[in-house]
């Protein structure tokens, strides 16, 4: 039985209640998450204004990649993702390692923004963030958005909507007024980088620019995903990039100690706004944290709930509640993972798991492109890519060099992982035949 024919299974009970400018609102929490409060001192250590390039680069590599995806979600309506579109292009084995990687993937990376979220509040109150306080402020974070969940995805809409008004506004504030107060001198470019630190730099970057593959999971809830994901992820994409490009311009030209910045979007919003203003960029971080990490909970629960329809999870996961039609179980066991993991994690580490599990992701489902074009029991794409199997070709191509540059501990780690969803799934057969 192929990925696609569990569509009825994996879409019953959900209610389609996601409209076009809801997944773009998705699409931009998703990005704009904790990488970009901290990258733009990473970056200028690495490159000076050479980054300015990097970030244009890095933005054209995942626009290849979202290219991908929008050809791939525009023949599917089901929740899932990527865990469908790898097990209809090659089969169930292949759809849970993905589903299994991305799930991966969404929950360290959740745990790696939720633990800077927990820095974050010691600005305002530094008990927050130490022994029984950072407790109760992970118990509290993670207790609304699984309540948020719980009760519709009507709500965590509503709630990613406000979010995303929320976390943009101050950035727009900074980067409308820093402009105003650049040193144009400080954008003479240096000695040219070393490749390895270009290549580092746009592997830093990647992070900064994922998050939008949640909005395609959250199919089964789109009101019509073939037609509005594709916009959704190019449109995201082309508004994030234009932001990043100039939060690091204003980043140059405002703070001259940029590369040994800890908080440079906050310290530079301090040279030309004052303490208020770097108290509004704080507020500003701590509200898009807050809604990268309500997409990510949205993306996990319904990844369990989609493996678990498809008969790849105890079937537990599956329920549907009967008033509110959400996942609740899955929900549920995802809040609670999600706090166990941020109270014992490591950011730096959970982050770079994250990157390289996804960017595994990313190449699975460019590879289903020219698969699903030749299947002629899969469902007819929307929107179709230009060029034939140039673009997949060059995505492919390009997470290769991204993936060459990782860390060996943390690939390590991530092929150990692999190996244990690959455990996981035979003993998952191994059950469903006795």
């Amino acid at each position: 039985m192929t990925q696609h024919s569990t569509d009825s299974a994996v879409g019953r009970g959900l209610i389609r209640a996601l409209g076009r400018w809801d997944i773009l609102a998705l699409a931009i929490n998703g990005i704009v998450g904790a990488g970009i409060f901290g990258l733009p001192a990473r970056v200028q250590s690495l490159l000076g204004v050479y980054g300015l390039g990097a970030i244009l680069i890095c933005a054209a590599i995942i626009g290849l990649v979202i290219l991908c995806f929008a050809e791939v979600a525009s023949r599917f309506v089901e929740t899932g993702g990527p865990f469908v579109y790898a097990g209809t292009a090659f089969g169930p084995a292949a759809g849970f390692l993905t589903g299994w990687l991305l799930w991966i993937a969404r929950i360290t990376g959740c745990c790696a923004i939720a633990s800077l979220l927990l820095e974050y509040t010691a600005f305002f109150e530094p008990g927050w963030n130490q022994g029984g306080g950072r407790v109760v402020s992970a118990v509290v974070l993670f207790g609304v958005l699984t309540a948020i969940h719980f009760f519709g995805v009507k709500r965590a809409a509503l709630f990613g909507n406000i979010v995303t008004v929320g976390k943009l506004a101050p950035l727009l504030i900074f980067v409308t007024f820093g402009l105003w107060h650049m040193d144009r001198a400080r954008f003479v470019p240096g000695t040219m980088p070393l490749n390895t630190h270009f290549a580092q730099a746009v592997l830093l970057l990647s992070f900064a620019f994922m998050g939008w593959e949640s909005v395609v999971v959250a199919a089964g809830e789109t009101q019509n995903p073939r037609r509005d994901l594709p916009f959704a992820l190019l449109t995201g994409l082309l508004a994030v990039a234009m932001l990043y490009l100039l939060i690091q311009i204003v980043c140059i030209g405002t703070l001259p100690q940029l590369a040994q910045s800890q908080r440079p979007i906050v310290e530079a919003a301090a040279t030309f706004l004052g303490p208020g203003g770097a108290s509004l960029i704080t507020l500003g971080a701590m509200i898009s944290m807050v809604g990268t990490l309500n997409v990510t909970m949205l993306t996990v629960s319904r990844l369990l709930y989609a493996m678990a329809a498809a008969g790849q999870m105890p079937r537990a996961l599956a329920a549907i509640h009967p008033r509110y039609r959400t996942p609740h179980v899955s929900v549920m066991l995802c809040g609670v993972l999600v706090l166990a993991l941020t109270l014992s994690g490591s950011f730096v580490y959970l982050l770079t798991v994250s990157t390289i599990s996804r960017l595994l992701v990313f190449a699975a489902t460019c590879a289903s492109l020219p698969k699903l074009r030749r299947m002629p029991t899969a469902p007819g794409a929307r929107f179709m890519l230009p060029g034939g199997l140039i673009i997949p070709c060059a995505a492919l191509a390009l997470i290769g060099w991204l993936l060459a540059s990782s860390s060996g501990t943390a690939t390590r780690d991530v092929i150990f992982l692999i190996l244990l969803g690959g455990v996981l799934y035979w003993l998952g057969r191994r059950r469903g035949n006795q």
